[in-house]
């Protein structure tokens, strides 16, 4: 083991795939998805689910006698819950090893401290479409999370499992990338892909008209060397990673919500260059996890 893997805790032999659940259909993918990668990496895999008691006692905390029946059935479809993920993993692979936790705590609460010594979280997401599809608990995971948070968004076909196409990374020369850029090499070197680094020329601060103010080749010259900038070094650590540079000037969730159609894992960084603290409604990273075709990986530094 390298050094850099005794001082992360993300890497340890011990560190599992953790994925939460919820009771929605949305969180299925999430649980497939998590069991391939903890089955082809040889971790363990951890299914938690979160009941959010505090708040079941707030609503009910008047009616001391319900208090009690209602925590109980809580409990109870908690874990025919997590017994059921346990069971739907068995088909990826019969000697996966599996836990469960079931826990008062909020979700939310329950991933993040769960994220500081995991390997990976995963997460599910429903359809595209407005902010609050996506729930709180994943907005909250995603933005304070610990290592890499990965959304699983269900698109209703087989993309989310694909292992054939390339890891994409947006690169924007922002501290926040660079994380990203080290999960994406990570990434594509275990999963023996090619590397796709997306850079957009286009500031994300420009107006729609800004490539009237500067020449297009030179936001592209420009483009070209923050991501020469951003890969420097990386490409040494992981010298059998295909490394493929694209600079394009667009808006950043165009380029890479098209390059999410072919790629097996899309990773962003966990703010931007704008400094979207807590994956503000209107980032590039908060738009991909609720609209990229394949699952999407939010990296944060360790």
């Amino acid at each position: 083991m390298s050094a850099s893997h005794l001082h992360n805790p993300h890497q340890l032999a011990s560190a599992a795939v953790v994925v939460g659940i919820d009771g929605s259909a949305d969180s299925d993918p999430a649980v497939q998805w998590a069991a391939e990668t903890a089955a082809r990496r040889g971790r363990r895999l951890l299914i938690v689910h979160g009941l959010d008691l505090a708040s079941t006692q707030a609503v009910f905390g008047m009616y001391d006698l319900l208090v009690p029946a209602v925590a109980q059935r809580l409990r109870e479809e908690g874990a025919a819950r997590l017994a059921c993920a346990a069971r739907s993993v068995r088909r990826v692979d019969p000697e996966l090893r599996v836990d469960t936790e079931l826990s008062p705590a909020h979700p939310a609460t329950l991933l993040i401290e769960r994220s500081a010594s995991a390997h990976l979280v995963v997460l599910g997401a429903g359809p595209g479409g407005e902010l609050a599809h996506i729930g709180s608990t994943l907005l909250a995971v995603t933005a304070h999370g610990h290592g890499d948070i990965v959304v699983v968004h269900d698109t209703g076909s087989e993309q989310r499992t694909r292992t054939d196409g390339p890891v994409v990374v947006g690169v924007d020369g922002s501290a926040e990338a660079e994380a990203a850029v080290g999960a994406a090499f990570a990434e594509a070197d275990l999963r023996g892909a090619s590397l796709v680094a997306v850079h957009v020329a286009a500031d994300f601060g420009f107006r729609s008209d800004a490539t009237e103010f500067l020449p297009v080749r030179e936001l592209e010259s420009a483009a070209q060397l923050v991501l020469a900038e951003q890969l420097a070094g990386w490409q040494e650590k992981f010298p059998e990673v295909e490394v493929i540079r694209k600079v394009s000037v667009a808006r950043p969730r165009t380029m890479l919500t098209a390059w999410s159609k072919s790629a097996q894992l899309l990773v962003v960084g966990s703010r931007g260059r704008g400094g979207f603290r807590g994956l503000l409604l209107g980032s590039v990273s908060n738009f991909l996890v609720q609209h990229a075709h394949c699952p999407v990986m939010v990296a944060h530094e360790t």
